[in-house]
């Protein structure tokens, strides 16, 4: 007997049949061995009553669950329509409705966070999309018109080797730009996780440094650096030289010809700290905020070599390790970026 046929209505009517039946053979019996009329209109009086109890009780039942169903209906349709309240209650606590709609409200906001994730994604997606065909319109132009200057044109052997350094310029910029974009794109997306280990800082600096000494040197730029060798602190030393990098090409970019750089490390209670300081330009106070925005630049920087992703990526490297970056400037004198690692 398949019971996913019978609906509420057919098995109480089933049921009922049942027990009329069975009372009925019962009291036949039971007459039948005493030969007793009053015993036998006890017995039908019994099953009368036990039959009037039943009937309440499924009743009530009936009701509980059409109440339930309907109830249950009205949430799933809220929930399809985005429009659930928390207040709304099926059942008291500790039955069995109220843990059904318990568990199904807790699906329904695990369900929500996880759209909210995919709706965020999706804008993000769309905001670096929009950010990468802005960043490299300019170089493909710029390609382009050298290209087909190239062809169209004829030129001197002095002309082309002029536009064949431009073009080598452009691509290099694509190149980095490229670069920049996969670093970033695989943190975000978890692709490359972070393996955090007890190392030397003195080292991980050293390296970072030894990526910005020849257009330090270019600028005769001078840098001090104040860092103790002993100093460990559990941190990924490719990753968070790359984040070093950055923000030591930041100040060499942006500090004048003859301008300094200074370098310092302190260990704290809870964080190492490292201070990169410099004397250039300096950012406005208003701006300080948006400079570790992915591609942001401040339109009187437009001049110097750059596309706006190295902070951002710098940031991401020290957050993703339980870090953070502050930064203190003034306009004309220059700028103090504090990285803070934890300490273990």
């Amino acid at each position: 007997m398949n019971m996913r046929n019978y609906s509420i209505n057919k098995a109480i009517f089933l049921f009922i049949v049942i027990f009329l039946l069975a009372a009925v053979i019962f009291s036949s019996i039971l007459y039948t061995l005493t030969s007793e009329l009053f015993i036998l209109k006890c017995s039908i009086l019994f099953h009368v009553f036990i039959f009037l109890c039943i009937i309440c009780l499924l009743s009530i039942i009936r009701k509980k669950i059409l109440l339930f169903s309907n109830t249950f209906c009205s949430l799933i349709d809220n929930m399809l329509n985005g429009k659930i309240e928390q207040s709304q209650v099926i059942a008291e606590e500790d039955t069995l409705f109220y843990k059904i709609d318990h568990q199904l409200r807790r699906l329904y906001n695990v369900m929500e966070k996880k759209q909210s994730s995919i709706d965020k994604e999706k804008v993000d997606l769309q905001e670096l999309i929009s950010d990468i065909s802005h960043q490299v319109k300019t170089p493909l132009a710029n390609l382009k018109m050298i290209n087909s200057t190239l062809l169209e044109k004829k030129n001197t052997p002095e002309k082309q080797q002029e536009f064949l350094v431009a073009q080598m310029s452009q691509l290099d910029k694509l190149e980095f730009l490229l670069q920049s974009l996969i670093k970033t794109s695989r943190l975000e997306t978890g692709v490359i996780s972070l393996s955090k280990a007890e190392l030397p800082i003195y080292d991980t600096l050293a390296s970072a440094l030894g990526g910005i000494l020849l257009s330090a040197e270019k600028k005769r730029i001078d840098i001090s650096v104040n860092c103790p060798e002993f100093l460990v602190v559990a941190h990924d030393k490719k990753w968070t030289q790359e984040a070093l990098f950055n923000v030591l090409d930041n100040a060499v970019k942006y500090t004048p010809i003859g301008g300094k750089i200074q370098v310092s490390v302190e260990c704290w209670e809870m964080f190492l700290k490292i201070d990169i300081s410099d004397n250039g330009i300096g950012i406005l106070e208003q701006h300080q905020g948006a400079i570790f925005k992915r591609f942001y630049r401040e339109s009187t920087v437009h001049d110097i070599e750059g596309v706006g992703i190295g902070l951002y990526l710098a940031r991401e490297i020290i957050i993703l390790q339980g870090g953070y970056i502050k930064v203190f400037s003034e306009l004309g004198k220059g700028s103090v970026f504090s990285i803070f690692l934890p300490r273990s």
